[in-house]
């Protein structure tokens, strides 16, 4: 039965003290306006593949490179290869510079701040952790009694009470993310790259190590091998779409006053929000549209390694676009959370300041636990990635022992090897596929037709559609029309290969948030939701880089097969693209096309 047949009451979804713990069903207003900090570092306009991920800056121009002569960490060396579509590029795995960590570009205003960690001595590689015979449990916010709440505020209590300067303490676990985060490093054998953690195949894993040192550091803090950190349960109604009442306590050390105040409870969570707050979804609706949301970016989009956890990312290039969840819900719930009342949204708001609100680190834990989750669905090929470059890219984080630690992502990718779990819930949002908002047409012939027959748009809607010239820029909703390279695929042709809408070349300033919606055949996107079918996807960027004319140009892939079967459009030899600009900008783009994939 779907969790929109469930007769609740409404307060139940929003406080959670008055329901018994589920049983398991797993397994496992406008943006304000964003100005430059004074660093005069790097100006260049980040280039990137949908595809590959091979382009570099031009300015930094490289006659040849050889795997072999990469430096990759401190004294790692991988085996040749070039790659012929772009003799600047290398088919080596991705690492920071420690040894050149600068200052972060920051927000106009904002102290300059360092973010590098502290000097150290030597570094260690890491070793996984002795077998647990038992492994620790992360439990859901909304769950965990009041004995886990003291224990949690004692170590939170202590890492805060360190000096600054401890690598340890809570100002550098902060600021790990501010140095990763917001420039302050660069790439091992590209001085003149930034190296970056989100939009890639990084954002996950990264993640997941940085959430690790941070919940061993507590632990031995507090004298606990079993402590383990909470996840914030956003993408369940359960008592989970709201900020977890373990940090509002306006006097704990959870607590952080540089939060949304619209947005504390009992204020439902928008898993795909606008910034618009006088939009509001009256709370059966408002969950109902998470619940799509989730299911669209976990399941229906996230049917590839490279849909769900992002595209490549490679040495001397820049990354090659964020995977599904990465752009929503984990970029929205950023936003959603940040202090409105702050210039930059700060904290959870703004990357350089997401660190120093603890609620982060719950965020992130549910984060890190939709990957596991991802891994257990049926259909697609939801598995990680087993290229090398993946593989054997490198992070640097200290552990309990101050020690500097060497990890790498492929020792990431299994949790209980890690010596963690999570705490089974219930997870509603696998039964919430969208729906469309129009029934399909039983008389829609089964043939090529075109998208003005197919969906009985008008004749001025039609020539509209098809005037739209690329590159265009998005200052106000843009329909345009896409042909479909392959139609009428049969079920094993579908499994193998995903069909993937890709909005490729978005160029855009880093220093602005900026926000999209997608919508496919359709007329009317304001009568949309994210419960219809029709909508395929948003891109979601936080602000992030504060330098004047620094632009990135990436992608957004969004996985349709699934949207296709349900309008009944799988014999169509075309589709009706509509984009809707929410927030930020402006943004331009230089193609929307149809592509297959694989992996």
């Amino acid at each position: 039965m779907s969790w929109s047949h469930k007769k609740i009451n409404i307060m139940s979804w929003i406080s959670v003290t008055s329901l018994p713990i589920p049983l398991s069903s797993s397994s496992s207003s406008s943006f304000p306006h964003l100005t430059k900090h004074r660093k005069p570092k790097r100006h260049h306009l980040c280039k990137v593949s949908c595809h590959t991920n091979h382009d570099v800056p031009n300015e930094e121009p490289k006659a040849s490179h050889n795997r072999r002569n990469v430096l990759i960490g401190f004294g790692g060396l991988y085996g040749a290869s070039t790659l012929a579509d772009n003799p600047f590029a290398i088919a080596a795995p991705t690492s920071p510079d420690l040894k050149g960590c600068g200052l972060p570009e920051l927000p106009e205003g904002v102290p300059p701040t360092k973010c590098c960690p502290p000097k150290y001595s030597n570094i260690i590689d890491f070793k996984f952790p002795r077998p647990r015979r038992t492994p620790r449990v992360r439990p859901a916010a909304q769950y965990v009694d009041d004995t886990y709440v003291a224990k949690y505020k004692k170590a939170l209590s202590k890492m805060k009470a360190l000096p600054p300067d401890d690598p340890r303490s809570f100002t550098q676990q902060a600021n790990v993310h501010c140095a990763y985060c917001n420039d302050a490093y660069h790439q091992v054998g590209f001085p003149k790259i930034d190296y970056k953690v989100h939009d890639s195949w990084l954002f996950f894993p990264f993640h997941r190590w940085y959430l690790y040192f941070y919940e061993r550091i507590l632990g031995s803090l507090i004298n606990d091998p079993d402590f383990s950190i909470p996840y914030w349960n956003w993408d369940n109604p359960y008592g989970g779409m709201v900020i977890p009442s373990i940090f509002t306590d306006t006097n704990s050390p959870l607590y952080d006053p540089r939060r949304n105040v619209v947005h504390q409870p009992p204020t439902l969570i928008n898993l795909n929000y606008d910034l618009d707050e006088d939009v509001r979804q009256n709370p059966e609706q408002q969950i109902s549209n998470n619940l799509a949301t989730m299911y669209k970016n976990v399941v229906s989009c996230g049917k590839l390694p490279s849909l769900f956890l992002g595209n490549p990312y490679r040495a001397g290039g820049t990354p090659g676009g964020a995977g599904s969840l990465e752009n929503v819900p984990h970029t929205p719930v950023h936003i959603w959370t940040g202090d409105a009342r702050q210039p930059n949204l700060e904290d959870l708001g703004n990357f350089y300041s997401a660190g120093r609100d603890p609620l982060f680190y719950a965020h992130h834990a549910n984060v890190d636990r939709m990957w596991n989750i991802w891994k257990t669905l049926p259909r697609g090929k939801r598995r990680d990635f087993t290229d090398k470059d993946w593989l054997e890219s490198i992070f640097y984080f200290y552990d309990e022992n101050k020690n500097l630690v060497r990890v790498k992502v492929k020792d990431s990718c299994d949790t209980k090897k890690l010596g963690y779990v999570y705490k089974d819930v219930e997870i509603p949002w696998l039964g919430e596929k969208p729906k469309p908002r129009k029934p399909k047409s039983n008389a829609k012939a089964k043939k090529k037709v075109s998208f003005a027959e197919s969906f009985g748009v008008s004749a001025a809607r039609a020539a509209e559609a098809t005037s739209v010239t690329f590159p265009l820029t998005l200052n106000s909703k843009v329909t345009t029309v896409v042909k479909r390279p392959k139609l009428s695929r049969s079920t094993e042709e579908k499994e193998e290969e995903e069909e993937v809408l890709v909005i490729d070349g978005i160029e855009f300033d880093m220093e602005k948030a900026l926000k999209f919606d997608v919508f496919i055949n359709d007329e009317d996107e304001k009568e949309i939701k994210p419960g219809n079918s029709e909508f395929a996807g948003s891109f979601v960027s936080v602000s992030h880089s504060m330098q004047s004319n620094k632009k990135v140009k990436t992608c957004l892939r969004l996985g349709i097969t699934d949207l296709l079967e349900d309008l009944d459009a799988e014999d169509d030899d075309t589709i009706v693209v509509t984009l809707v600009p929410k927030y930020g900008g402006p943004v331009t783009i230089q193609d929307i096309k149809i592509e297959f994939a694989t992996e």
